[in-house]
């Protein structure tokens, strides 16, 4: 069934857009919300200049996103909580102890613009993305701090533990290459006895 779109229905089109749609969706849902009407010539034009007027608007919007979203773009966002002496939060850190503290620091980022997998529970960095649209994101560094700690300290205890992760990593790789080595001398040495 086709139905004209009275208001913006998220997923499904913009006001003044004729879309087509499942019958029980347009009689149960979208009709008596007022969210759709029938599409006849009348009601077409009706919703002609409030459609104009919020396609305007939505160009406005999208071009203050992408303002936001450029100057935002590696930011950092330092969040003072309480932790135990090993760095493990007594709470978290949320979205919303993101979104506050770059509004904080003069960005327009809303609450639900910051994308968090989960709440941040330790102490230390991680980078976080902000989604302002489907196609339209940035990154931020967010650190995390023990109350009466300095952000040094964090960024300082990070590089080393990322430093230690590295040369694990390198130490690993290294013994690796040394027993294939030695397992093809065996080879080799058991291949020239016969």
């Amino acid at each position: 069934m086709k139905v004209l779109l009275c208001e913006d229905v998220a997923k499904l089109g913009w006001l003044g857009d004729v879309v087509e749609v499942k019958d029980g969706y347009a009689r149960n849902y979208l009709v008596p919300q007022g969210l759709a009407k029938a599409p006849t010539e009348a009601n077409l034009k009706s919703l002609a200049e409030e459609k104009a007027r919020r396609a305007e608007e939505r160009i406005r919007e999208r071009k203050r996103l992408e303002k936001v979203c450029k100057a935002v773009d590696g930011a950092e966002a330092v969040v003072a909580s309480k932790a135990n002496e090993l760095g493990h939060l007594f709470g978290s850190v949320t979205n919303k102890d993101i979104a506050v503290n770059l509004r904080e620091q003069g960005f327009e980022v809303a609450d639900e613009v910051v994308v968090l997998d989960e709440h941040i529970k330790e102490v230390g960095t991680s980078t976080v993305t902000l989604k302002f649209a489907d196609d339209l994101k940035a990154t931020v560094n967010v650190v995390v701090v023990n109350l009466g700690q300095s952000v040094e300290e964090v960024k300082a205890a990070a590089e080393a533990a990322r430093a230690a992760e590295r040369a694990a990593a390198k130490a690993a790789a290294e013994a690796e290459a040394a027993l294939e080595a030695e397992e093809a001398e065996k080879s080799e040495g058991a291949s020239s006895a016969e």
